[in-house]
């Protein structure tokens, strides 16, 4: 380590007590995506008061943003603000049920441990370029009949906070982006460099509507849509077999009924439903089919069916580590252990990172310091400098040497990088779900 990484990890150091109590004052506080008031305003008071930073607030109804320095390359730090409902976990908010079993408050620890550094004077005076540290709203999809609310109320009009922003033009002057998480795979290390293929996904509202009748007197004039959905279901379990396994697929939904007495037959149902695929074509083939069978299941019985499509988070776009991650890591080897991302291994799970990785480079590491299940009323802090302090060092470091020595590993970086979507291409994709499904045509 040269004397300003020392001076990077003394200062994360030298303050590691308050920054635990930071993160461990968010676990217990979470909040609900574009509602995180409280969060938001504690980021901001840390970024301007105990960093010094000019802060943006209110981007997307609650995202933070604070930049130093003037001049390009931008290189960004995210961090996520709201939780996930889970009320069992031992530290959900009881009024609300939302916790961090998520993990998100480790990653806003990550954000200030490195602004706190990254700000200091010695530190700032190295870089030749800027450092944005960005709190961003809604990681944790705002599904459909929320969404529309959020509509209503000109909150938001994308299910995450990420695309909201890139709609809002909100990352038109940041270059690249460091992003974390706690560990999303399965990694023996303390961290995992690079980007694993990540699934994307669609949303999908679908309305049965049936005909009521007396299920012991005239059931044969009853039309039950709890029914329909049964076979539609059926139909896409024997379906399974024409998805490919290396797709990926996966099919989540909650099906909700009004409160129909027992001896009258279903006559509404809702279906609130969830596709995955590693690839935007393996999404819309599994979509077509779950259309299929749903549609047909509603004819075979005489039901009425709407299906309203949503958008959902794009694919991540793989990657592996960059050379500043790498060398950054390394210098922490001491302490953490570290391996690269196997592009073998794919992450089932979503995230909107994925939008953000179709526009600019991702450099993204995930850690570990916790046990249990993400989104698990099992999730625990084991190790909070494992969770927190070391986290933040990694990301300060990195940052430091991509924007060292005029930028030149950030420049190398933003050159190697192929946008798959213009701006204006991403645009016209998220459109297309005002006024119907995206069909046939590929974003890309």
């Amino acid at each position: 380590m040269n004397t300003t990484e020392q001076r990077i990890c003394a200062i994360i150091d030298a303050h590691a007590s308050e920054l635990i109590s930071f993160a461990n004052d968010i676990y217990t506080h979470a909040e609900q995506g574009y509602m995180e008031y409280r969060t938001a305003q504690k980021v901001a008071d840390w970024l301007k008061h105990r960093c010094g930073l000019p802060v943006q607030t209110g981007l997307a109804n609650t995202g933070v943003k604070a930049i130093l320095g003037t001049n390009r390359p931008a290189v960004c730090l995210l961090g996520e603000l709201d939780g996930i409902f889970s009320p069992k976990h031992p530290c959900a908010v009881p009024e609300t049920g939302m916790s961090h079993a998520c993990g998100h408050h480790m990653q806003l620890a990550v954000l200030a441990g490195a602004a706190l550094a990254l700000s200091d004077p010695a530190v700032a005076s190295h870089l030749d370029g800027s450092a944005v540290f960005f709190a961003v709203p809604c990681e944790e999809h705002a599904q459909m009949n929320r969404l529309k609310q959020l509509r209503r109320d000109g909150i938001a009009s994308c299910c995450g906070g990420k695309p909201e922003l890139l709609l809002l033009g909100a990352f038109d002057d940041i270059d690249a982006a460091v992003t974390t998480h706690a560990h999303m795979v399965p990694c023996d290390s303390d961290f995992l460099l690079g980007s694993n293929s990540t699934s994307g996904f669609l949303s999908k509202l679908i309305h049965v509507k049936g005909r009521a009748s007396h299920t012991a007197i005239a059931p044969e004039k009853g039309i039950n849509a709890l029914d329909v959905v049964t076979l539609a279901r059926s139909a896409i379990g024997m379906l399974r077999s024409t998805l490919r396994d290396e797709d990926c697929i996966r099919i989540g939904e909650v099906v909700r009924m009004g409160d129909s007495p027992v001896n009258v037959v279903p006559h509404e149902v809702t279906v609130d439903l969830q596709v995955r695929a590693k690839t935007w074509d393996a999404l819309l083939d599994a979509d077509r089919k779950i259309d299929r069978a749903y549609r047909a299941a509603a004819y075979a019985f005489g039901a009425e069916i709407e299906i309203t499509d949503d958008m959902g988070y794009l694919p991540v776009v793989p990657a592996k580590p960059c050379a500043a991650l790498t060398e950054a890591a390394e210098l922490l080897s001491d302490s953490a252990t570290y391996e690269p991302v196997n592009f073998a291994v794919h992450n089932a799970a979503s995230t909107d990172v994925g939008d953000l990785s179709h526009h600019m480079p991702i450099v993204n590491f995930t850690f570990s310091g916790f046990s249990g299940t993400l989104h698990g009323s099992d999730f625990r802090i084991t190790d909070e400098e494992k969770a927190y302090l070391l986290p933040a060092k990694l990301a300060a470091l990195t940052i430091y040497r991509l924007l060292r020595n005029h930028a030149v590993q950030a420049r190398e970086l933003i050159a190697s990088y192929q946008p798959l979507m213009t701006a204006e291409t991403y645009k016209t994709y998220v459109q297309t779900f005002e006024t119907g499904f995206v069909g046939e045509q590929s974003p890309f």
